[in-house]
């Protein structure tokens, strides 16, 4: 046991962990008293979180990337009309 470092006992412990969870499910027991109902409130509402979150980031970073907000943006916009570049 000595031998071993800390993130190889925990790997271990964690997968007999699973195989004890997964052998009480096999035989019809529920290690957490989780019902499907709140397992199901608890997926729609990671699903919205991970969909809204998705969506501001990529909202920003597209708002961020297309319009010349900052004082080097401003000048990228200064040179490319100077070059017609742009519209």
């Amino acid at each position: 046991m000595k031998n071993l470092d800390k993130g190889t006992v925990v790997r271990t412990v964690l997968l007999f962990m699973a195989l004890a969870n997964q052998t009480l499910i096999m035989f019809g027991k529920s290690a957490l008293p989780i019902s499907e109902d709140q397992v199901n409130t608890l997926a729609d509402a990671l699903y919205l979180a991970g969909s809204m979150t998705f969506t501001i980031i990529t909202s920003v970073v597209a708002w961020w990337k297309h319009n010349y907000v900052t004082s080097k943006g401003k000048q990228q916009k200064e040179v490319l009309k100077q070059k017609g570049l742009t519209k």
